[in-house]
This record gives structure tokens, C-alpha cells and sequence, in this order.
């Protein structure tokens, strides 16, 4: 089969996608596709598979000024690049990219314009999913619960007395302050009671250099798990247990720094609800072939949903790929299993 591996991208978690990418181009390879790895923001002059693979996920996200480097130049070539006589004769677009442009529905657009099957969920899906305000809103309106939020949209004036007050009142201390639609705890912070709001205003300030709508939300403390859905089944559950802190992108990205438990050592009954409830969450916002839903399981043993990723991580220290193997699928079957799902979809164009 002819692949395209699109790789990198635009977003705040470029080098997840790269990382992620090199896991899936050797596995893609090992199963006999022929494939070719492109990243749109090169447009029609593609730099080689070498030089895209020489980035390297490193202990902090990348820096804003390289972010908004990429993006001066990027919107136009990924354009040229997707409409180019790179994307003739292909039978998928294998989506190894996360973030803005590759989870929120952009990239699938302009992938359906051309007719070209790709792996995961549709345009309206992921763009769903990616938007943390509107997605915790229908995940309410099912019974699912998740942590209380307040919502504040850029350029807006804040008056910080007030904002405080509705904190204390609503989402209280500590609170989560992240943008709308960004993965990977990007520009993410947990703020304490601060008596000047320095604190508060500084993780605003933060989370606003990544999105045009910033969640503050109710911190929740427990156990953190999470449940891969690849096409109609629950995957083990996984328990996420950081060494110290909380799992931000550093503990995301560096071995050691976590630990995992898969199965999760959880109740049966509450594995069954766990799975359930992931289930539930992937269907109603529509996702297709495959998704990540993450929990809170709170000091009361309740679960509270996070989130849910319509493109999760498939690099090495990722978690979609330790719930298959403890089901006992292999990577490269996972990932056969994605593009054949993925194949099944309605055809585009």
C-alpha cells in the first residue's frame, strides 16, 4: 500500500509528532507499505526523511519565538503541500501529527478536499474533541462528569478582583489554567491562592501565547487514568503515577520521570465503569478508529473525565501502545489495526 507518514507540523507538540512518527514509519515499514514521510510545512520542496527525524523531543516544550517562526511561513506551504503531486497515487494519509493543524480538523479538510483517506477521527470529530470548552460541555450534557471551568476569551479585559472571587466561588484552589486547544500540557499551569493574582495573571498571560480561549478549571486530586478506544473496544486501562510533581510535558517525554501501571490496580467494577465511560465519551463526540480518554478517579472514587485525544502519542514512553500490549497487540498489529479501521470509514471525495 502507498503511505504518506505526515509528520511535524505547525503545533506547540511538533516534536511529539516527529517522535511519534519514527515509531510508526519503522512499524508501517516492517508490515511492507511503501511509504514516504512529509511535513507540510516544507510545502512542495520537501527536505529529506533524515532531516525531519533529527528533531528531538526535549524536557520543555518548544519556545514560543520558534513556534511563531514556523508559522510565518507555514500556512501557505502546507497549502501547496497537501494540493502538490506529492499526494498523487496514495491509498492513506497516515496522521503522526498532534496539536493545532493535526488533531482540530484542519489537516483532515484539506485531506477530504483531495479525496485522500487518513487515519483517525473526521474533520467535525476532531475538531470537536480539541475545542476543551465545547467538548466538556456535551461530555456534561451525557452524565459524564468533569472538573467545574470558568472560560476567558483573549483581549478581553479581565478585572482580577472579580476573576477571583468566581474562582473562589466556583472552581477554587488550586485551580488549572491551560489553553483551549492545545495537547500535551502545553502552556499548562497549577496556580495557588495568590493574594497580588501575580501567579494567576502570569499562567494567563501563558496560556493566552497558545490559544484565544483559556480554561481555568477545577483541580481535581486522585488517580490519574487513561483508556485507549481503538474502533468499538476499550483498551486496559492505565494508572499514570508521575515521580514527583504533576504529569506535565516533561514527565510526558522523559524516561523515568513516571510511572505506569497496565492493567490499572483498580476494582473490577471500577475498570468496567473506567472503560464504559471512555466509550461513551469517544461516541459522543463522534471520534472514529481510535482515541485516548483520560480520567481523574477522585479521593471519593469518582471518575472525572479530562479529556479526550483524537491523535494520542505513539512514541515510545506513549500510552496507547502499552494498553495494546498488555492486551497482546504488538505495535505493528496496532498499527495495521488503525489503517484498516481507517479504511473502512466513508470515502471521501
Amino acid at each position: 500500500m502507498n503511505i504518506i507518514l505526515i509528520s511535524g507540523g505547525p503545533s506547540a507538540e511538533r516534536e511529539v509528532s516527529i517522535a511519534s512518527s519514527k515509531s510508526i514509519l519503522k512499524a508501517l515499514r516492517d508490515l511492507g507499505h511503501n511509504v514516504k514521510v512529509v511535513d507540510p510545512i516544507y510545502g512542495e520542496k520537501q527536505i529529506t526523511e533524515e532531516e525531519i527525524f533529527q528533531t528531538s523531543i526535549t524536557k520543555k516544550s518548544p519556545s514560543l519565538e520558534k513556534l511563531k517562526e514556523i508559522a510565518r511561513s507555514s500556512n501557505r506551504n502546507i497549502l501547496n503541500c497537501i494540493n502538490s503531486k506529492i499526494f498523487d497515487d496514495i491509498d492513506l494519509a497516515f496522521l503522526g501529527v498532534h496539536g493545532k493543524f493535526g488533531e482540530d480538523g484542519k489537516i483532515q479538510t484539506l485531506l477530504e478536499l483531495r479525496g485522500i483517506k487518513y487515519t483517525g477521527s473526521d474533520v467535525f470529530s476532531s475538531a470537536l474533541a480539541m475545542d476543551k470548552d465545547i467538548s466538556k460541555k456535551v461530555l456534561e450534557s451525557i452524565g459524564i462528569k468533569t472538573p467545574e471551568w470558568i472560560t476567558l476569551l483573549k483581549n478581553a479585559k479581565i478585572d482580577f478582583e472579580k476573576l477571583n472571587r468566581q474562582i473562589l466561588n466556583s472552581v477554587g484552589y488550586p485551580c488549572v489554567i491551560k489553553p483551549n486547544d492545545e495537547g500535551s500540557t502545553v502552556g499548562l499551569s497549577i496556580v495557588q491562592p495568590d493574594v497580588e493574582d501575580i501567579q494567576l495573571k502570569r499562567s494567563i498571560d501563558l496560556a493566552f501565547n497558545y490559544s484565544n480561549k483559556v480554561l481555568i478549571e477545577q483541580f481535581v486530586k486522585g488517580r490519574e487514568l487513561t483508556v485507549p478506544v481503538i474502533g468499538e473496544e476499550a483498551y486496559p486501562v492505565i494508572e499514570i503515577r508521575p515521580k514527583d510533581g504533576f504529569y506535565d510535558y516533561e514527565h510526558k517525554y522523559t524516561k523515568g520521570m513516571t510511572e505506569y501501571f497496565c492493567p490499572a490496580q483498580i476494582p473490577f467494577e471500577k475498570e468496567r465503569e473506567t472503560k464504559e465511560a471512555a466509550l461513551k465519551a469517544h461516541r459522543a463526540l463522534g471520534c472514529s478508529v481510535y482515541s485516548r480518554v483520560d480520567f481523574i478517579l477522585d479521593s471519593e472514587d469518582n471518575l472525572c473525565c479530562l479529556e479526550v485525544n483524537t491523535l494520542p502519542g505513539m512514541t515510545e514512553t506513549s500510552l496507547v501502545p502499552k494498553s495494546a500490549t498488555a492486551k497482546g497487540v504488538n505495535f505493528k498489529d496496532l498499527i495495521e489495526t488503525l489503517i484498516k479501521l481507517s479504511l473502512e470509514k466513508i470515502n471521501y471525495g
